[in-house]
């Protein structure tokens, strides 16, 4: 446990050292510094791990205070590290995936000029998104959100020549300040009520503290959720996710696998006593995860892009995650987003090679043919693609059925939650097929001059791993159900609150309702196949037939151009008001115009000031004399 204060350090070791002599270091050196550094970090987050696996259940939560941070009056604030069962799986998926993607990033990166600064930011998020998991309080992990919130403005928009990368990183930047307010306002009124901010002084005041049910507990637990909404892109304010594929690729996988769109999950599950306290806001919670899963899964449908269709399953998947959150399945949430990291970052990373071979290439519509030529690419594809339609038995088959089985018969299950789940994951395996097919199959598309090679071993390496974790990642807690011991709920037990009683279904229930997600899974691939190798010509039909619907789908609901004239033209006009009325008018005229009275008496002042001594005794006598005249003239009155 000793070495748990070093997990966050070595990452902002590595930010120092590069951020500080930037201009010298050797370009060879750079990139193996900030990966080792993160390889230090995860091989101290094992030592924990194993560490924190030897003692008890009930004692596996170990808290390392670093120093005194904030005293003020009763506010108390300490800089600590908590190691659970939850922290210790968030540090090694972070710093695992992490790892992956800095050495990728060696290859993909290396004839960035800008090498240097690339790497230093990516340590920095890795240091924010470590001190954000394993902060022992509220506060900490505020300071870590904002960090990977700054990290993402810095990344996305790392091309910061480009327009479209930069207003890219700005709006990614605005959008989560809508959901940080929410979440600062939580916890000012969490510390009003409770009198602190600390996990554990948190959870064990809030019974006393909180009505079940009650307004201010709802209020919160709504308001910490409207941070999720912002950070892990949630429907209202998921607008931001998309965008956010105009920088590296590296820097996409590493943002939707393990890092900054998974903390409002982290957040959500971290702060369960207190949303079970609120059975209105695990509601909201489930719907709107509901809502999102089913939203982007159908708006992956019709995305050319390969990086954009990557991105809706990012936002369908965290939809997920949170619906498994809002039905009391917790456990199941926070292990899909697990499974998710593995094979999201294989799914990004593939993506980035097939980028790389076809020279930044990223519409499937000029691909096509490519196993050919990127046969290893082709198969890590292919490996995460049956992971994330839910084949068994690869990871996303357990983790998936682990959340439907949760919103079917967990504490807060939802018959129409389930529905809407079954549904996505049917869609899901559809359009990760369509680009699987669209990518790799049929005859090549390629633009005139284009010619396509595999990626060399410091890109393939990684793929290949994350392959192996996305085939084998599930067995940690394969359900009981198929004869499993599911390890992976029981080790993170200690950590959830009290939950009422769920409503226990029977093993033959849970052998159905898993059949029928897997057999909608092969109904997807073998529909994706069909469209898109075997009658290519239908799925152009059909494209003709439904267009309004198919543009629909691709501008995404035009919910961008909705804000776009709600709020943000609006916000312009008014802005422009301001400037030429209010700003050019009222405030220049008012300065404008005392600087002119100023300079007016300065000038008429001016003439009285000749210098010459008998003009001021002129001016003196006329004075004196106009005194002596008034008060002459006033006695006589």
């Amino acid at each position: 446990m000793s070495l748990a204060p070093l997990i966050p350090l070595f990452p902002l070791a590595g930010f120092l050292l590069l951020g500080l002599g930037r201009r010298r270091w050797p370009r060879s050196l750079v990139g193996p510094l900030a990966s080792g550094m993160v390889l230090a970090s995860f091989v101290c987050s094992v030592v924990v791990f194993f560490d924190l696996l030897s003692l008890p259940d009930g004692a596996r939560s170990v808290k390392h205070v670093l120093f005194s941070w904030i005293t003020v009056g009763r506010f108390d604030v300490e800089a600590a590290i908590l190691i659970d069962p939850l922290s210790i799986v968030m540090a090694l998926a972070v710093t695992g995936v992490g790892f992956l993607i800095h050495v990728y990033s060696i290859g993909y990166m290396r004839d960035e000029p800008d090498y240097v600064r690339y790497f230093t930011y990516l340590n920095l998020f890795m240091f924010m998104m470590l001190t954000l998991v394993l902060g022992a309080n509220y506060l900490l992990l505020y300071v870590g959100w904002e960090g990977v919130g700054l990290c993402s403005y810095l990344l996305i928009g790392f091309w910061y020549t480009k327009d479209s990368a930069t207003n890219a990183g700005k709006k990614a930047f605005i959008v989560n300040r809508i959901g940080d307010f929410g979440f600062a306002l939580a916890l000012m009124m969490l510390f009003w009520q409770v009198g602190t901010l600390d996990f554990g002084g948190v959870s064990a005041a809030a019974a006393d503290t909180f009505v079940v049910g009650g307004t201010l507990i709802t209020a919160i637990c709504l308001l910490l959720f409207l941070g999720a909404t912002g950070k892990s892109a949630q429907i209202p304010l998921h607008v931001w996710l998309p965008d956010a594929m105009e920088g590296p690729t590296p820097v996409s996988a590493l943002i939707h696998a393990a890092t900054m769109v998974t903390a409002g999950v982290y957040m959500v599950a971290r702060s369960s006593v207190l949303f079970v306290m609120s059975p209105q806001a695990l509601a909201v919670v489930a719907g709107i995860g509901a809502a999102t899963a089913i939203f982007a899964a159908t708006v992956a449908l019709a995305q050319s892009d390969i990086k954009k269709v990557l991105a809706y399953s990012t936002i369908s998947q965290l939809g997920y995650m949170f619906m498994a959150c809002g039905v009391g399945a917790f456990a199941a949430g926070i292990f899909h987003l697990m499974t998710h990291a593995f094979f999201k970052a294989l799914l990004f990373l593939g993506a980035g090679s097939v980028i790389h071979a076809m020279a930044g290439e990223q519409d499937m519509c000029r691909m096509g043919g490519l196993s050919r030529v990127l046969p290893q690419t082709r198969r890590v594809m292919l490996i995460a693609c049956f992971a994330i339609a839910g084949i068994i038995p690869l990871s996303g088959f357990v983790s998936k059925d682990a959340i439907l089985w949760g919103a079917f018969a967990g504490p807060f299950h939802s018959t129409v939650i389930w529905l809407i789940g079954v549904l996505a994951a049917a869609l899901t395996a559809f359009y990760m097929f369509r680009l699987y097919f669209l990518t790799f199959e049929g005859e090549s598309r390629w633009p005139k001059g284009t010619h396509p090679h595999e990626s060399p071993p410091v890109m393939t390496a990684p793929l290949w791993i994350l392959a192996i974790l996305s085939i084998v990642g599930g067995f940690i807690g394969w359900p009981h159900v198929l004869g499993g011991a599911d390890w992976f709920a029981h080790f993170l037990e200690p950590v959830w609150a009290e939950m009422p009683a769920a409503a226990h279904g029977s093993a033959a229930t849970e052998w159905l309702l898993m059949a029928l997600t897997l057999g909608l899974a092969v109904g997807g691939i073998l529909g994706a196949r069909y469209f898109y190798v075997t009658q290519t010509e239908k799925a152009t039909a059909l494209a003709t037939r439904l267009l309004g619907l198919r543009n629909l789908l691709a501008h995404a609901y035009y919910v961008d151009t909705i804000y776009d004239r709600l709020f943000v033209q609006p916000v312009v006009a008014g802005s422009r008001l301001l400037w030429q009325y209010v700003d050019v008018y009222l405030i220049d005229g008012f300065a404008n115009g005392l600087a002119w009275v100023t300079r007016g008496t300065g000038r008429l002042l001016g003439h009285f000031q000749t210098g010459t001594l008998r003009n001021y005794i002129l001016v003196f006598a006329v004075g004196v004399v106009l005194i002596l005249g008034y008060y002459a003239l006033a006695w006589s009155l």
